[in-house]
């Protein structure tokens, strides 16, 4: 062998590892992406192509890219689990796969990946591995598998019956999530009868479901418990549910009671956003011009309103001394993302002038979503250009304007939702 290709042999495992690498990184950017107010459909198609790249290059690799997963998996994180499942599914690689399963299992923090994995796999991958794990004795297998088909809207048919009901904890909140994103109605009084379930996530996607189904009533107690426990972690999921549902009256006395409390204000910001009703923006305006506000409140604004300030010159530079994101400091523990980050900062006097012209063109009282009464078409526009959480919210509009209808999911593979759009109904 040459000195030419001893180096090249020597290159190809660090090759592979940085397969790996950035396979992990890249699906940790994407889960922030995924859900970020900056970022459109089009940006999320240039990181999955990024990300494709890299798995694919695992997967040219073989052995070696199943060893260079394996390495990674020493740190366990969202993105090293994601990148090996999908690897194993791919390869068919069913001893892996039941490996990488059984980790998961235990760290509840990887729990998005594996479905997301799940969900990036193809069809062809998932072709016989999905339905046996649908009738898996292990529930956290059929729970992969009802998450897997969720991503890639497929209904997992009479699995779900029994699962809505069954002891596991893990199984019975992502049936019963998935039976409000697959329009199953037929489990919709199962959804309802859930409502006083003993565990609080099961207990909000019980409410979440059955309001996507059409239930208008029953649901709106759990949903706002939801916002009350420690720490509310579907909190955020709850309120905005509950505030597409109150309509303006309704929602102007839980917004006092909310502002009442100093720890609930931003949750108030982000809740007029989604009332909708141009009374409160003058409020809004207000509110941005306090820094620790100003960018949510802009968004707010341009929920309404469906202006982007940042291409409408509306914005202004950023304050000074502002720190966002995680810190660069070893002892600060602060690793969380800021949720406002990519937003621009909105100027208040610019837009307190737009608004003194454009008021007239808004009924007082009435909910606008991106500029307009919500309905059909005009979230399905929004679902098609407008930026990830904008259209987190029309997909939700279009299951509560025809209760029943599948939630379209827009985390998923950003060439598959691409696909799927251009054949979605206009009206």
């Amino acid at each position: 062998m040459t000195a030419a290709s001893l180096r090249a042999a020597a290159a190809i495992p660090l090759v592979v590892a940085r397969h790996a690498e950035e396979s992990a990184l890249l699906c940790n950017q994407r889960f922030f992406l995924a859900g970020s107010a900056h970022a459109k459909l089009h940006h999320l198609r240039r990181l999955d192509d990024r990300l494709a790249a890299h798995l694919d290059g695992l997967a040219v690799a073989r052995d070696a890219g199943s060893r260079a997963c394996d390495e990674a998996l020493a740190r366990a994180g969202r993105g090293e689990v994601f990148a090996a499942i999908v690897l194993a599914l791919e390869n068919r690689d069913l001893a892996r796969l039941e490996r990488l399963l059984a980790i998961a299992e235990l760290l509840p923090e990887v729990r998005d990946a594996v479905a997301l994995a799940g969900g990036w796999a193809s069809g062809e991958s998932l072709r016989g591995i999905a339905k046996d794990m649908l009738v898996s004795p292990h529930a956290f297998r059929r729970a992969v598998a009802i998450a897997a088909c969720d991503f890639h809207m497929v209904d997992p048919g009479d699995a779900l019956h029994a699962a809505v009901a069954d002891t596991d904890t893990v199984l019975r909140a992502q049936a019963l999530r998935a039976v409000g994103e697959c329009g199953r109605a037929d489990l919709a009084a199962a959804c309802v009868g859930a409502l006083q379930d003993g565990d609080p996530g099961c207990r909000f996607w019980a409410a979440r479901s059955a309001v996507l189904l059409g239930e208008r009533h029953k649901p709106v107690r759990a949903l706002h418990d939801a916002t009350l426990l420690p720490e509310a972690p579907h909190g955020t999921q709850a309120l905005s549910l509950l505030f597409k549902l109150a309509t303006p009256a309704q929602a102007a006395p839980l917004l006092a009671e909310m502002l009442d409390k100093p720890g609930h204000v931003r949750d108030a910001v982000r809740s007029a956003g989604t009332v909708g009703d141009t009374r409160l923006v003058p409020w809004l305006i207000a509110q941005m011009e306090e820094p620790a506000m100003s960018r949510l409140a802009g968004e707010a604004f341009s929920t309404i309103t469906g202006l982007d300030l940042a291409w409408l010159d509306l914005e202004r530079r950023p304050p000074e001394d502002i720190e966002s994101g995680p810190g660069d400091s070893p002892e600060d523990d602060n690793v969380a993302m800021d949720e406002d980050d990519g937003l621009p900062w909105p100027d208040p006097a610019k837009i307190g002038d737009w608004w003194a012209a454009n008021a007239h063109g808004f009924q007082p009282g009435e909910r606008y979503f991106m500029g307009a009464v919500p309905s059909w078409a005009h979230c399905t526009g929004v679902l098609r250009n407008g930026y990830q959480r904008q259209r987190m919210a029309a997909a939700e509009y279009l299951c509560l304007l025809r209760p029943g209808s599948k939630l379209f999911p827009t985390s998923a593979p950003a060439w598959r939702q691409q696909r799927w759009l251009a054949q979605w109904p206009d009206e």
